[in-house]
């Protein structure tokens, strides 16, 4: 008989701990909602509070924007050349130490006779270059098409130098506009004033000239070996063209290499004068930027902070009487 009723026992147990499960989901929802219930209560008693406390904060945001000046900076992305990049950077760093020192002699010698100090500062880093393997890749297959000609040699020259000479960019941080731009000339002046490197560019300049001056003779008198081939050519009739060309000392030339010889003076003068073009001040200038004003992160600003400074006290400050009356009923 007590195995009978085991079954209807079992099932009058399952029911009871669904109901129960029930019960338990049904007070979890009431006690959510009695929550948003009191928050909204909370909310709505304290409106006006909240209202209040937001117009004072925007008000005390947007009169200390209007009293604190704003600060201002230059971007400028400049190249050294002949290997100064070690003295770029010693030289903006003394300047800094400079400006820290507030040190007006200094400034003076430089031509900068009256230094507004105030939020005045002097920045330099390597200019981030972005990397595309994918373009990577495919500039390397096109590479491989090279191997065998003479042009590879150029080309893995102008990329070890693209690779080894990276631009920097220099940033002037200061907060009278009028003066930080002839501050941010003045130093790049003062930096382009070196002796020593001065002094090598203009032996680097000479060279150049002097090699663009020889290249060009010589491109001439090959252009005139080439004029009298064709003019032979011509005379002779193509039965008794050759490909060699004999010179004075009865040394046979291929016009090939004749040809590929007048490519490599082309190419040498080029290059010669892109030289002298880069090469005029020891560090070169590519970008002297504008000024333009330095902006703050959105909640790095006064006009949102103090507002929310303000709505954070009042709510800690609730919580706070709150405790404290429950803690009074305790008691």
């Amino acid at each position: 008989m007590a195995s009978n009723q085991s079954p209807s026992t079992q099932n009058n147990s399952d029911e009871i701990d669904l109901g129960q499960l029930f019960q338990l989901i049904g007070r979890g929802f009431n006690a959510v909602f009695c929550w948003f219930l009191r928050v909204f209560l909370y909310l709505k008693k304290n409106l006006l509070i909240l209202i209040g406390l937001v117009v004072v904060g925007l008000a005390i945001g947007y009169g200390l924007n209007q009293i604190i000046s704003k600060k201002y900076k230059t971007e400028v992305i400049v190249k050294p050349q002949l290997e100064s990049k070690n003295y770029l950077y010693d030289v903006v760093t003394e300047i800094q130490s400079n400006i820290q020192a507030k040190d007006t002699l200094f400034f003076n010698t430089i031509g900068i006779n009256e230094v507004d100090f105030t939020g005045l500062k002097i920045e330099i880093g390597r200019v981030a270059e972005v990397s595309n393997s994918e373009s990577d890749l495919k500039y390397l297959e096109l590479l491989q098409s090279f191997e065998n000609t003479d042009a590879i040699a150029d080309i893995v020259r102008a990329e070890l130098q693209n690779k080894s000479s990276f631009n920097h960019r220099i940033t002037f941080y200061y907060n009278n506009a009028a003066f930080g731009k002839q501050f941010s000339k003045k130093v790049l002046d003062y930096i382009n004033s070196n002796t020593y490197f001065n002094g090598l560019l203009e032996i680097y300049r000479n060279n150049a000239q002097d090699r663009i001056e020889q290249d060009e003779k010589l491109l001439k008198q090959v252009d005139e070996i080439i004029v009298n081939y064709t003019s032979g050519l011509a005379n002779k009739g193509n039965s008794t063209a050759t490909n060699k060309i004999i010179l004075d000392n009865q040394e046979q030339v291929n016009i090939a290499d004749i040809f590929e010889y007048k490519t490599g003076l082309i190419r040498d003068i080029e290059s010669k004068k892109i030289e002298l073009e880069e090469r005029t001040v020891p560090v070169s200038v590519i970008n002297l930027g504008e000024t333009q004003v330095e902006h703050k992160s959105f909640f790095g600003k006064s006009i949102v902070l103090i507002p929310l400074l303000l709505l954070s006290g009042f709510f800690v400050f609730s919580a706070l009487l709150y405790l404290n009356k429950k803690a009074k009923s305790l008691m």
